[in-house]
């Protein structure tokens, strides 16, 4: 045993009989500073395990996690459909209300129809409404929305009629421009690709003074189809060629979302 050790040995035997020495009143007033010194830090170490202990209860598992993350994404989807269709049902409903107020104020007696077929390939020639000759439609009748003219009538069937649209060609309107004396003959022309064919007025007078934003109107020539007074459209533009005045006209309806029509039936 070397120096050190029993110089240590010697430290604690001392240390042992200073307290053995002790009075039991004395070491219980050791015992009490004792206390008094580390309390505090007794009750820091308790406070702390004790928040590690509920953290680690409030803590969830990563399985949990994930599905509690699907069980939510699944909700959110559930909404933003609900929401959709909301929203589609809503514009339907306004859709069908204007077209109801449109009927009532209307010079004329009209029939609802749906348009139910439509080909790609003739998407800007024809259409199939669920209305017949079971229903009193008959050919060569005109056909509206109630923002303008849409076509007419051709072939018809007991619950089914094939509708000509104004942006086909082959279907011409006597026509008239609002606050003019103008008057012509409007039809549709293709253009290239897939864009929707251009309505041309033809046969105005090659000094008309047409200006963009003059609304034309079906001119309504005695024995024609289409009777006098149902919007087509606007000018776009005015161009002079050799012979007389063309214009070309913004069509009223939107061609590219027909839904609802009427077919006119007569005046009331």
């Amino acid at each position: 045993m070397n120096k050190l050790h029993l110089v240590l040995l010697a430290l604690a035997v001392l240390v042992a009989l200073v307290f053995l020495a002790f009075s039991p009143e004395r070491m219980k007033a050791w015992q009490s500073r004792f206390l008094d010194v580390s309390t505090p830090a007794l009750k820091a170490g308790s406070a702390l395990s004790t928040s590690i202990s509920k953290l680690n209860t409030g803590l969830k598992t990563l399985d949990e996690l994930e599905a509690e993350n699907a069980v939510l994404t699944a909700q959110n989807s559930e909404l933003r459909a609900t929401n959709q269709l909301l929203g589609e049902l809503d514009a339907e409903n306004r859709r069908l209300r204007s077209a109801l107020a449109y009927s009532e104020r209307s010079a004329f007696r009209l029939l609802p129809a749906e348009i139910i077929s439509r080909d790609a390939s003739s998407w800007w020639n024809t259409v199939k409404i669920n209305r017949g000759f079971a229903e009193g439609l008959d050919s060569a009748q005109p056909v509206l929305t109630a923002e303008g003219l849409v076509g007419r009538t051709t072939t018809v069937a007991k619950d089914v009629t094939i509708v000509m649209l104004l942006t086909d060609e082959n279907c011409q309107v006597a026509a008239r421009v609002e606050g003019t004396n103008e008057q012509g003959i409007l039809s549709g022309r293709r253009v290239t690709g897939n864009a929707a064919p251009e309505l041309v007025l033809n046969f105005l007078n090659r000094d008309a003074d047409l200006q963009p934003g003059m609304k034309v109107f079906t001119a309504g020539v005695s024995g024609a189809v289409f009777p006098a007074g149902i919007l087509l459209g606007e000018i776009k533009e005015f161009r002079t060629r050799e012979l007389d005045g063309q214009a070309l006209v913004a069509p009223a309806a939107d061609f590219s979302r027909l839904e609802d029509v009427f077919v006119v039936l007569g005046t009331r």
